[in-house]
């Protein structure tokens, strides 16, 4: 008996998030099914500011050395952070209008049709920012580009840079991934009116 005490523990996995349930918005209930606005293609998000492919809940502490980017052990995204904003973000545009991948805008560079808008989304900044031990803050921030396929390239339409800030309801893990999930849905519907306003 005592030589089984003493076997170690088993490790114990990772707490795992995402953004919820309500993650994106759903349509109206009673509103019609058919796409408001011009369809758009939304390419795969780029995470330039993060590890390729993590799945790590990222920290910082901006009270000592808020540069060093830090992760939870215990926990983690279930998918890197990059797909689930893609997820979030095609939601709200999904709303009002088809979003398609980017096998239709190469078909439509092909066919010479520019009327195919492409969104591509680099997302410089997803972590939970200390400002104290008792106090933080999820923080995003995300480069959105609207291009114009053309058969000799895409060509800018236009470009913005969004930031959202959402205070965490607790000092940890599960409060830095529920600021987080709030900051990006706060960023999607941002987002989602821009294109709205540069591609009716």
């Amino acid at each position: 008996m005592a030589a089984c005490s003493a076997l170690p523990a088993p490790p114990v996995p990772p707490v795992v998030y995402d953004f919820g349930p309500g993650a994106s918005r759903a349509p109206a209930q009673g509103a019609a099914t058919a796409p408001q606005r011009a369809p758009l293609v939304l390419a795969d998000v780029e995470s330039p500011g993060l590890p390729e492919g993590s799945t790590a809940l990222h920290y910082r502490l901006g009270y000592d050395d808020a540069r060093q980017l830090r992760a939870y052990q215990r926990a983690r995204w279930s998918q890197p952070p990059g797909r689930l904003v893609q997820q979030s973000v095609a939601g709200e545009l999904g709303a009002e209008r088809a979003v398609l991948g980017l096998r239709a805008a190469r078909e439509a560079a092909r066919e010479g049709n520019g009327s195919l808008l492409v969104l591509r989304i680099e997302l410089e900044e997803f972590s939970q920012v200390f400002s104290a031990p008792s106090q933080s803050e999820g923080v995003l921030r995300l480069r959105a580009t609207l291009a114009e396929p053309t058969p000799q390239g895409e060509r800018l339409r236009a470009q913005r840079v969004f930031e959202a800030h959402q205070s965490a309801p607790s000092a940890d893990a599960a409060g830095g991934a529920a600021a987080l999930a709030q900051a990006a849905r706060q960023a999607a519907r941002e987002l989602s009116a821009w294109v709205d306003r540069t591609a009716p």
